[in-house]
């Protein structure tokens, strides 16, 4: 009796698959939600912030011992975005020629893009000319209608802070500096630069422009994590042209060799400001020091917040592979698997002889995936734990694309799913 019985159910199951599968190819597939599957590793639903180039979290944050004399200052580690200071870090105020920051960007973004090179001659106009004979500006010694590669006009921008070499590089790009002010604006709010606006490509005093340490920060990190051979310009200590050789304005080159850039400015509203990246350990720092009253007194307060973190906090890289797996089941696809990682690597900065406090935890938002799948699709993200208290999240995604597969097998992994 009980082998008939068992004996009907098989015949049951069977008579059923094939009544799914009958009404799969009539295109009248029945409405059959499947039981919800275990995820890997789901950790408690609390919201954290993303690592991302628009939003910079904090982790493990350690206050300073000192006050900084300036009107405002940021600094974070670059690889894990924690801010480790901030003071004032959203007063705005005026630029100065830390605006040339953007055109160095959008400079690297046009060749990196082939629309010019490193030797492509740009033809030194007037208007450009104009502020290489202004002794009140810096410049670097312009002459009207002269030839001068990108190459030079970017040492010339970064080192020698020239106003001359700003224009010249806009009105190649754009047509005008105006156009190419509007390039400055649109890629500051592609980047997510929320609290500053230009108003020239060399930042000299217009009204209308304002920017904060927290957006220089910001706006520091996309070049560097974007051009890391940026530095190549902007830790040069000086730059020769025209017979004329011209030091760098950022003097901390010349005091501390791990820092490697980045960019100075100065106006008389505002105050002295300095930009700077500084590497040592295995980790990279971003600093924004703004309105200072000195030149002097840029380079000391920037060198203290070096000095401070290189001390107190160290980078690490967890290994993600541990809490994650290397793939996730794909129903219907040309492929049963795909690959995930994180679309970043994982860094997390604490303080020294803190990194075994910090934990990794992958949180998958379903069990599997149904084809197709696009490559760098969101499936989840891997939470970084500070004590067991979520502090970020790095996005874990596809790696692969995967097409959907023929109809036998897509209607055999339907029938699969629903089982």
């Amino acid at each position: 009796m009980f082998v008939r019985e068992v004996g009907r159910l098989v015949l049951y199951r069977k008579l059923f698959i094939l009544m799914v599968l009958t009404l799969m190819l009539s295109g009248l597939t029945p409405r059959i939600e499947a039981a919800p599957r275990r995820r890997h590793r789901v950790a408690a639903a609390e919201p954290v912030p993303e690592i991302s180039l628009n939003q910079i979290h904090v982790l493990g944050n350690r206050p300073a011992p000192f006050a900084l004399e300036a009107k405002a200052a940021m600094l974070i580690a670059a690889d894990s975005g924690s801010v480790l200071y901030a003071y004032n870090e959203h007063e705005k105020m005026q630029p100065a020629s830390l605006a040339k920051i953007m055109t160095f960007y959008i400079t690297l973004k046009a060749l990196r893009d082939g629309r010019m090179t490193l030797n492509t001659p740009l033809t030194v106009s007037e208007k450009a000319w104009r502020l290489s004979v202004d002794q009140s500006v810096s410049h670097m010694f312009l002459d009207v209608g002269q030839q001068v590669s990108v190459r030079d006009l970017l040492y010339g921008l970064m080192v020698s802070s020239g106003n001359d070499a700003a224009i010249t590089l806009a009105e190649y790009q754009a047509g005008s500096a105006q156009a190419f002010t509007d390039m400055m604006n649109q890629n500051a709010r592609e980047i997510g630069l929320t609290e500053t606006h230009f108003a020239n490509p060399d930042g000299l005093p217009t009204e209308g422009e304002y920017t904060t340490a927290y957006d220089m920060v910001k706006l520091a990190r996309v070049v560097i994590s974007q051009f890391p051979d940026a530095v190549t310009y902007t830790g040069a200590k000086e730059f020769t042209f025209h017979k004329i050789r011209q030091r760098n304005f950022n003097t901390l080159l010349f005091y501390d060799s791990r820092v490697n850039g980045l960019k100075t400015g100065h106006v008389n509203e505002a105050g002295f400001h300095l930009v700077a990246t500084a590497h040592a350990n295995g980790m990279v720092l971003i600093s924004a020091v703004m309105g200072t009253r000195s030149m002097e007194k840029r380079r000391t307060e920037t060198e203290k917040l070096i000095n401070w973190a290189f001390n107190t906090f160290v980078t690490a890289q967890p290994d993600w592979r541990k809490s994650t797996p290397a793939s996730i089941r794909v129903y219907e696809g040309a492929a049963s698997e795909v690959a995930i990682g994180p679309d970043s690597a994982p860094y997390v900065t604490v303080g020294r002889g803190e990194e075994k406090r910090v934990t990794l935890v992958t949180a998958l938002k379903a069990s599997y995936l149904v084809a197709p799948v696009v490559k760098g699709s969101q499936v989840g993200e891997i939470q970084v734990l500070l004590d067991g208290k979520p502090e970020a999240a790095i996005p874990l995604v596809t790696q692969q694309s995967v097409a959907p597969a023929g109809i036998a097998g897509r209607l055999m992994d339907r029938v699969r799913m629903m089982l």
